[in-house]
């Protein structure tokens, strides 16, 4: 019987679906929602055949994203767990139909509570001995964001940590610094690359990885994959897209063999 690697891949962000309850306020079109969700992150790293779980989301991220601790509202929360306008400023819903506190209330129930729940109890019920929270980024940091204007790197793996995954004064890192280089090295010699895999820069870690450690006390990694490494101005299928499949795929297995080999190494 072929292994299966004791891990839990979340995929929060891959959704583009606009639920009935907001479908008719909401000012995104398709290529928007596209845009500002983690395109093909649900295939990027569906590792379902290789890992203990995965869990993952149809819902867009422009609606609920679940990477934000729930009490992340607006107005003072503009990029929240419900959102006014995008990490460029766009509007989100259209003018004057911005959801009340009873429908982000439903919302909540509907859509982040139970993800939340259900990662709870699979890492409860399953063998599971470290978690991965997957994402894509896009390849500057964008108008609203900390680094924006600014390249980014290939590869980000961060636990709340400092650049060397140690934790940093005052707080607590998500998963040990040995295994993060440890990580950070495997990533670097299936990808051949150097200074362009970072680790806790620009992202340092978000709600999940750090809500759910605190939970299970199981080390949780967010892992962040430059959408340029999948996504190519002069490449589009018979779409129109930009990317296409088959890049996907192996990209989907170098991921794969890094994780692989990064915890072989360990045990």
């Amino acid at each position: 019987m072929k292994r299966r690697y004791p891990f839990l891949i979340s995929i929060p962000h891959g959704g583009m679906h606009i639920p009935d309850e907001v479908c008719n306020i909401i000012a995104l079109g398709y290529k928007d929602l596209k845009y500002y969700s983690d395109p093909s992150s649900r295939e990027l790293f569906d590792f379902r055949k290789n890992v203990e779980m995965v869990i993952d989301t149809h819902v867009s991220r422009m609606v609920i994203d679940l990477n934000r601790p729930p009490y992340s509202l607006p107005p003072r929360h503009p990029d929240g767990v419900v959102k006014l306008r995008t990490v460029d400023g766009k509007a989100v819903y259209r003018k004057e139909r911005f959801p009340d506190i009873t429908l982000i209330h439903q919302l909540l129930m509907s859509y982040y509570f139970p993800y939340h729940a259900e990662i709870d109890r699979l890492l409860e019920v399953h063998d599971i001995k470290i978690a991965f929270d997957c994402h894509s980024m896009l390849p500057r940091g964008p108008l609203m964001q900390k680094d924006a204007g600014q390249l980014r790197p290939m590869i980000c793996i961060a636990n709340n940590g400092d650049k060397n995954g140690r934790p940093r004064k005052g707080g607590l890192a998500t998963c040990p610094a040995t295994w993060m280089c440890c990580l950070a090295d495997s990533f670097k010699e299936e990808f051949c690359l150097d200074h362009e895999v970072t680790i806790n820069s620009p992202f340092k870690g978000g709600f999940i990885t750090n809500a759910h450690y605190w939970h299970k006390g199981i080390p949780w990694v967010q892992l962040e994959v430059n959408r340029s490494l999948y996504e190519f101005d002069s490449l589009t299928d018979s779409k129109g897209e930009k990317g296409n499949g088959k890049h996907i795929m192996e990209l989907n297995k170098k991921i794969w063999n890094t994780l692989q080999k990064f915890w072989d190494s360990i045990f």
